[in-house]
């Protein structure tokens, strides 16, 4: 009988595993974000039908390079071909040194500072001079993913690795159960910025494979952190109360859960898990889409040439040749055999993983013969603490969380979809009455934007939110092909604050970055975009844009492979000077990826003039009275005093009177309203 690996190469190869399942392994070349593959669907009678995705919204033409310059982009690390329409690119920064090879991940910001999550640890950079951004630290304690978030003087980290310490120290942990690991949430204090102080941690459970930092508007002495682990559940020997177990045989399990830490601002030591939210009660498993036409083309191709193919709930994955002669050494050493690998040892192999990916998955099926429940755990939860709600990608479901009690979020309502694989994060328009949510199919680290791919796969899905239950309008997916040399699937991206408008900017690894219009929740339109071609000339290699914000001005790059890319927008048919003035007007002192601010703008004629702009391009107005418009604006700014008052007051009067009769009244409101708060400064 050939042996499965030991207890010691278990520790040591676990993290490798888990690493694969949620396809995060940056060692192998899978690096990613998602906890675990092919987790997600929805039952058939809950399926939206296939809506009339990537048309344009009504009035606004969009005409993007013809033929796209992202197809045959040249392949290179640090010199791979690049396509860019309506962005200019201020920099871009290779990684320091001690992070060259390793994998970044999200993005934090706090004053002048953009903070870089890395699997090695966390990289600050003083982004004051876009064109030129110095490295302020390099803060080497490793434990995947090491997502940030900010509030203050504190710095808070992502820890779920099996290797991360809790000294920080690099040289990984071999025991199967160990005090001196970390999994759950690092705390610093960033008092002085280019010194990190580690102040604290909070153990977890399963780990911290991301996390949301909530700062209540009712509650000024604390944050609250929304933490979701996706590693199995580590041992009680440990860490003390953690259970493995299905909640119906212990109540306390911890699956089926979120944790929710309280972090007393005036002493982060005393931080604590207060709530474990059972957010996912009476959730079942939704069914899956199953492998696209290309995945069955390649996994068969896979199985001709010999390699390694393991089934996992929803598909099948194709093990990396590095990652499957790793595993297969370490069955070899565990039974004290020499030479190579035996067919017995290759068995072995597959048993291992199927007990490993029912470790991951929860215990996987229902109790007796019921549905399979739902899921254990959420990758995202993104709070918009100034409407009370939450958007929690959750695996197989999008949920709607009221947060009004910050330690005690409950669940308003839940979505699937049988064309998402894998509800990875969520974005609210800014008035709080739409949400997108994100479908990391194959979780990063496969090509899913191949042309045989369909496009409501790995795709974004937008609802309105609707007496508290979610809408279902349309998908965007980017709308380039990509090659099966580039993993490409949705990702991370924040709103930009154009005003009237709801406009995004999203990561889409490989597939780059693009700028989406989803104003019209039916047509969400892309009209902007960077990419670059494969970081590989040979075969599928990690790289490409884990997130990218707006910020300050500034739209941020976290590249995984690259470093650090600033870009900015430019005018266009489509996105004016004064759109894009106005969006610069608002300044945020600190900004968290799966947190959300409510943007207000400022009292501007640029403000003013970008309303005017708008209702130009969609007819909301006639020319006669958009052109006098413009000139009673331009009158007022270059008068003074009580000049610019009186002229500003007798167009905020004219425009008023136009509004009823108006084409688009609701926008000539915002425009009125733009134009008398300018009298407050005049």
């Amino acid at each position: 009988m050939t042996p499965t690996p030991s207890a010691d190469d278990r520790s040591r190869t676990l993290p490798r595993l888990v690493a694969l399942l949620s396809l995060t392994a940056a060692s192998v070349t899978l690096s990613g974000c998602a906890s675990q593959p092919g987790s997600a669907g929805m039952a058939a009678d809950m399926a939206p039908e296939p809506a009339a995705t990537f048309s344009q919204p009504a009035g606004l033409h969009v005409n993007p390079p013809s033929p796209d310059p992202r197809v045959g982009l040249a392949p290179g690390l640090f010199d791979a071909g690049e396509a860019i329409w309506n962005l200019r690119m201020l920099s871009t920064t290779p990684p320091a040194g001690p992070f060259v090879g390793k994998t970044n991940s999200d993005l934090a910001f706090t004053g002048n500072y953009a903070i870089q999550g890395n699997y090695d640890g966390v990289q600050v950079w003083d982004i004051s001079d876009p064109a030129n951004p110095v490295s302020v630290v390099t803060h080497r304690c490793p434990a995947s993913q090491s997502d940030v978030s900010v509030y203050d003087k504190l710095l808070f980290v992502s820890g779920e690795g099996f290797g991360g310490r809790l000294d920080c120290g690099d040289e990984g942990i071999e025991e199967a159960v160990s005090h001196h690991r970390l999994r759950g949430i690092r705390i610093f204090d960033i008092s002085d910025i280019a010194n990190p102080e580690y102040v604290a941690n909070v153990q977890t459970c399963r780990g911290s494979h991301t996390h949301t930092v909530l700062k209540h508007p009712d509650d000024d002495d604390n944050v609250y952190i929304y933490v979701s682990g996706s590693a199995p559940v580590r041992p009680a020997e440990e860490l003390a109360g953690c259970s493995s177990a299905m909640p119906s045989e212990d109540p306390n399990s911890s699956l089926f859960r979120i944790e929710v830490i309280r972090v007393p601002l005036a002493n982060p030591q005393a931080a604590v898990v207060v709530s474990s939210p059972r957010i996912f009660q009476d959730l079942v498993a939704p069914p899956t889409h199953g492998p696209s036409p290309a995945d069955l083309a390649e996994i068969e191709a896979a199985r001709a040439r010999g390699e390694f193919v393991v089934e996992v709930p929803g598909q099948a994955i194709v093990l990396p040749d590095q990652f499957v002669n790793m595993q297969l050494d370490s069955i070899v050493r565990a039974r004290g055999g020499e030479g190579p690998p035996t067919a017995a040892d290759s068995t072995a192999l597959r048993e291992y993983f199927s007990e490993m990916v029912a470790q991951m998955m929860g215990g996987g099926a229902g109790d007796g013969d019921g549905p399979a429940p739902g899921p254990t755990q959420c990758h995202d939860i993104t709070v918009y603490p100034d409407i009370g709600l939450a958007g929690g990608a959750c695996g197989g479901y999008g949920l709607l969380l009221d947060i009004s009690d910050p330690a005690n979020p409950t669940r308003l309502a839940a979505v699937a979809d049988s064309n998402f694989a894998y509800w990875h994060s969520a974005t609210f328009n800014n008035d709080g009455t739409t949400i997108m949510f994100t479908d990391e199919w194959g979780g990063g680290g496969g090509p899913k934007c191949r042309a045989a791919d369909p496009m409501e796969w790995g795709a974004n899905a937008i609802f309105t939110i609707e007496d508290g239950e979610m809408i279902f309008q349309s998908y965007y997916k980017l709308p380039a092909a990509q090659t099966s040399l580039e993993n490409c699937v949705a990702h991370n991206g924040s709103l930009i604050p154009i005003p009237g408008r709801d406009i995004m900017i999203q990561g889409w690894y490989q597939g780059g970055i693009s700028l989406i219009d989803w104003t019209d929740t039916m047509n969400p339109v892309e009209i902007a975009f960077h990419d670059r071609g494969p970081v590989n000339p040979d075969q599928m290699q990690m790289g490409g844009s884990w997130s990218v914000y707006w910020y300050n001005g500034l739209i941020v790059n976290s590249e995984i492979a690259r470093g650090l890319d600033i870009f900015e927008l430019t005018p266009s048919d489509i996105l004016t000077q004064n759109e894009i003035d106005a969006a610069n007007s608002v300044q945020l002192t600190h900004l968290n990826s799966q947190g959300q601010p409510v943007y207000e703008w400022p009292a501007t004629f640029s403000l003013a003039r970008a309303y005017l702009d708008q209702l130009e391009r969609w007819h909301g107005m006639t020319a006669s009275q958009i052109a006098s418009a413009r000139s009673a604006l331009a009158a007022a700014e270059a008068a003074s005093g009580s000049a610019r008052r009186d002229a500003l007051r007798s167009l905020a009067d004219t425009l008023g009177d136009q509004a009823s009769g108006a084409a688009d009244p609701a926008k000539v409101g915002k425009l009125v309203d733009a134009v008398e708060r300018l009298t407050d400064g005049g």
